[in-house]
This record gives C-alpha cells, sequence and structure tokens, in this order.
C-alpha cells in the first residue's frame, strides 16, 4: 500500500499569491480611509480651531440648539447670553457652530 503512494507522482498545486487574496481587502480599507475617516479628522480639526479662536460678541449655536452670543471666553467654558440680561455658561464642546453658517431661512 506504501508502494502505490510512492508511485504517484508528487502534485504541484500552485499556491495563490497571499498579497492577491488580500489585495480587496485592502482596497476596502484605503477608500474607507479616504472617503470616511480623513474628511471627519479634518471636520474635527477645523471645529477644534473654531472653538479656539471664539472670542466676545461672536454668534453661536450649541449642539443643543440654542442660539446666542459670546459674553465671555474661559479655558473650558464660554458664557453666553441667550437674551437681554440672560446668560449660561457653557463647555467650550457644546460649540458647534456660528451663525454665519446656519441656514438662513
Amino acid at each position: 500500500m506504501f508502494s502505490l503512494f510512492l508511485s504517484l507522482p508528487p502534485q504541484t498545486a500552485d499556491a495563490p499569491n497571499p498579497l492577491m487574496s488580500l489585495l480587496p481587502f485592502l482596497l476596502i480599507i484605503v477608500v474607507f480611509y479616504f472617503f470616511m475617516i480623513r474628511p471627519q479628522m479634518k471636520r474635527q480639526k477645523e471645529l477644534r480651531k473654531y472653538r479656539e479662536g471664539l472670542k466676545k460678541g461672536d454668534k453661536i449655536i450649541t449642539t443643543g440648539g440654542i442660539y446666542g452670543r459670546v459674553v465671555e471666553v474661559k479655558d473650558a467654558q464660554v458664557i453666553m447670553e441667550i437674551a437681554d440680561e440672560v446668560k449660561i455658561k457653557i463647555d467650550k464642546s457644546a460649540v458647534i457652530m456660528d451663525m454665519s453658517d446656519a441656514v438662513r431661512k
């Protein structure tokens, strides 16, 4: 029985190239990075720069949809006036944009 296996010709199967089998997966990762991750990182960087550049008198909108004007800027907080003599203290991370970016009706 063992001699039967020895008499058979050796089988040479071409092994698939591992790079070719990973190529679609790598392509998906590259596309995902350039169309999803990179633009999001750019928006976060612009928003962080905007928050750091807040100054007195800027009109802003919070994540909760409160419109107001900056009265005072501290390290991590902003004092915001939402009506005459009505001021609230909010965290800088709650500021999403200024009024010029808002949709005008």
